[in-house]
């Protein structure tokens, strides 16, 4: 009897053991695949994520291990539960970051439902990527999608497709080209080929769908990874979960992935002081990011260890640098007066009798409107801007005669990434006084070190 009820206790923990793992998966209950839409900003995927039943947006990011919110107001807004404090690490000069973990959430992605899932919970207000993207993000999120399904990324299309990894079959074309690629804490990493001056070199890389440069290496002399001496320049490289990351820019001859080739691909190596090499995967050289893989469109399958890929129409786009060294942030809204036409309608009969028309005339009217602020948080000493006067802090009013309001911040970053030589005038405010600076975009690799101005 007692050893009944033994064999009746395991199978009760087992069975519980199975269903608990089963619940922290994602799983679709009715389709084989799901399709999802994303906006894509700066190289970013930023997919629509509910969490315990409020929407919210995510980058999709393969270099995290772990699903992180943050830019939230109110903890309980989405009544997290079972929360205590955790130590995470990333990319940074700052170290460990730390967060609070929470159990027992309810994850949700298009008809992707996982339950009892931990989420870890950052109340920094310094790690918060939406200002430097110009659209809203609440956080990242990356291995738990991928671990149970086969993802696709159509980068052309922007949308990202769910596959039970069961019913998923690679494509017969001989356009699509497999390589392997190795799971290492729950993280992709992918060999490659890069030729740097006339050396060409075997490199591991992170592939990150969650940074938007090309590549960055880890500068190791030994293995000849070292930018060319004349082709350098030092400069912010983005926000990591531990702080500003700053290092140098350059550029690599070409990038090898099986039998694709990318001439003249942007690289950027991070300082020492932002990268802990002792938490790196052996191995590991650096990371592909959003501007290589935009080029094409993906299959993920983690399970098979797997890459599926093929150049998209994005393939050929030129790989290009910030060349005015202004580094642009949103910082919030302001009222703006702003100039509207309202149409007039007067009708009015023509000669025929029986005919009649609407002629239309416009009225010139104003309105008052919140529009986004965009403020000056970084800028390249070295660059024209810097010396034709411009500094960190200044709020940029427009940029050509047009109002700067009126754009996204991504379609403003499009002009400072323009051929050199181009005219670019910006009024900017500061101190409440309203300025006007000229500059020509410069090569940003004419001079290495900033001046002292």
């Amino acid at each position: 009897m007692k050893l009944l009820i033994r064999h009746i206790f395991l199978l009760f923990l087992l069975f519980n053991c199975s269903l608990i793992k089963a619940q922290n998966n994602f799983f679709l209950k009715n389709e084989v695949s799901k399709k999802i839409d994303f906006e894509f900003v700066s190289n970013l995927i930023i997919i629509p994520v509910e969490i315990n039943g409020v929407t919210l947006s995510f980058v999709l990011d393969t270099g995290v291990s772990k699903p992180i919110l943050f830019n939230l107001t109110e903890r309980d807004s989405l009544d997290l539960k079972n929360t205590k404090t955790f130590f995470l690490h990333g990319l940074g000069g700052d170290g460990k970051l730390k967060a609070l973990k929470s159990g027992s959430n309810r994850i949700k992605i298009g008809d992707a439902v996982a339950v009892n899932k931990d989420l870890y919970v950052v109340y920094d207000n310094a790690i918060n990527f939406t200002p430097r993207l110009g659209v809203l993000v609440h956080g990242i999120i990356g291995h738990d999608v991928f671990k149970d399904f086969v993802v696709e990324i159509n980068y052309s299309s922007q949308f990202i497709r769910l596959y039970k990894p069961k019913v998923f079959k690679p494509k017969a074309s001989a356009k699509w080209k497999t390589v392997p690629i190795d799971i290492y804490k729950k993280k992709p990493y992918i060999d490659a080929l890069v030729t740097i001056n006339t050396g060409q070199k075997s490199v591991k890389l992170l592939i990150d769908t969650g940074s938007s440069d090309a590549l960055w290496l880890f500068e190791n002399e030994k293995k000849g990874l070292i930018p060319d001496k004349d082709l350098f320049f030092l400069d912010y490289l983005g926000k990591g979960l531990s702080g500003s990351v700053y290092g140098k820019r350059s550029k690599v001859n070409t990038f090898k992935l099986n039998d694709f080739i990318l001439d003249n691909v942007n690289v950027a190596y991070p300082d020492t002081m932002s990268v802990d090499l002792t938490r790196v995967y052996k191995g590991r050289s650096g990371s592909l990011g959003g501007d290589v893989l935009k080029r094409f469109n993906l299959f993920f399958d983690y399970n098979s260890q797997k890459l599926h890929l093929k150049k998209n129409s994005l393939y050929r786009d030129p790989f290009t640098y910030n060349n005015s060294g202004i580094v642009l942030e949103y910082n919030g809204t302001r009222f703006v007066k702003e100039q509207i036409r309202i149409p007039r309608k007067e009708r009015y009969n023509s000669n025929d009798t029986n005919s009649s028309a609407v002629q239309i005339d416009f009225s010139v009217d104003y309105r008052i409107a919140l529009k986004p602020i965009y403020e000056i948080v970084e800028l390249r000493k070295s660059s024209n801007a810097f010396a034709s006067g411009l500094r960190v802090g200044d709020i940029l009013i427009s940029i050509n005669g047009k109002e700067v309001y009126n754009y996204k911040l991504p379609e403003v970053n499009a002009v400072f990434h323009g051929k050199t030589g181009k005219n670019v005038r910006l009024k900017v405010e500061r101190n409440g006084e309203e300025m006007i600076y000229k500059f020509k975009l410069d090569n940003a690799f004419k001079k290495i070190e900033p001046s002292n101005n």
